[in-house]
């Protein structure tokens, strides 16, 4: 499903799964944060063997990263922001293509993308990126309680999807990744898909130096632990002009997205105006 076949503002008044009151809108409503954070998420991802072999075996993420990427964008802008009805059928699709991804990685051990386990990493991977990327880069939930209101209502749609198990805070994030570091590994598959992901070519010229930049962010936001598994060094000088540098295009971007799932979401949600109030004594 296509961000264009979803009226993200109809019918008005519908909150979907949470509303413009829930930490969720506040942290998946930015783009430039959460495409930094898509990045971060990936990469963490993959360090997961067995996510990463259901990538290897069932994606084309050689031709088009772009396009894997830009698909799970649309996943979670729809089941955040869509009206009531959206997100049970975009969670239902998601379920049944699920049901067909499986094999076994470069070590023979099977996988499942239905496993529940496996779900529950994929979350979390994405999630606690989003969340570093959100307060680095907009700081509207900050607060330990707001970030574990984010994580409580984030956990509905990982729970709708088959997950187990998933932390619904900070402290359970945090040691949820602490405990899942043995199971990770980077290896030569590993680096590959890295390698084709900081190789793919920009969307267009235009793009390219922004693409570079958000690349570079989403290396930034890697737990140090991370980045070392990858051999993802960023010199503290480099990093600062990152930070900067996106600072710059995310403060572009605000002034010149209006129409994004978020916007569309937040008129959908104003109060009806009446039309006798227009009508002057």
């Amino acid at each position: 499903m296509a961000l264009n076949e979803i009226d993200f503002e109809q019918p008005a008044g519908d909150p979907g799964w949470y509303g413009p009151d829930s930490a969720i809108w506040q942290v998946h409503g930015d783009f430039s944060a959460m495409l930094c954070g898509g990045i971060s998420a990936l990469l963490l991802q993959m360090l997961h063997p067995l996510a990463l072999a259901g990538v290897w075996d069932h994606s084309r993420f050689r031709e088009d990263i772009y396009g894997r990427l830009r698909r799970t964008s649309q996943f979670i802008s729809a089941t955040t922001f869509g009206p009531a009805g959206v997100p049970e059928q975009l969670v239902a699709r998601v379920n049944a293509i699920h049901q067909h991804i499986t094999g076994t990685d470069n070590t023979g051990a099977p996988y499942a993308a239905s496993d529940p386990d496996l779900l529950t990493w994929v979350h979390v991977a994405e999630c606690s990126s989003f969340m570093a990327s959100h307060l680095r880069y907009r700081r509207r939930v900050v607060s330990v309680a707001g970030q574990d209101q984010y994580y409580r209502e984030a956990a509905r749609v990982a729970l709708a999807l088959g997950a187990r198990n998933v932390p619904t805070s900070c402290a359970d994030i945090a040691d949820y990744l602490h405990q899942m570091r043995p199971q990770l590994r980077c290896d030569e598959r590993t680096r590959e898909v890295a390698q084709v992901l900081f190789s793919a070519p920009a969307p267009s010229r235009l793009a390219r130096p922004a693409a570079a930049i958000m690349m570079r962010a989403g290396v930034d936001l890697l737990p140090e632990w991370a980045s070392t598994m990858l051999g993802l060094y960023q010199h503290p000088f480099q990093r600062r002009m990152v930070r900067a540098g996106v600072h710059t295009l995310a403060a572009i971007i605000r002034r010149s997205v209006r129409h994004g799932a978020y916007h569309c979401a937040m008129r959908r949600m104003r109060p009806p105006v009446n039309a006798g109030d227009n009508i002057s004594p």
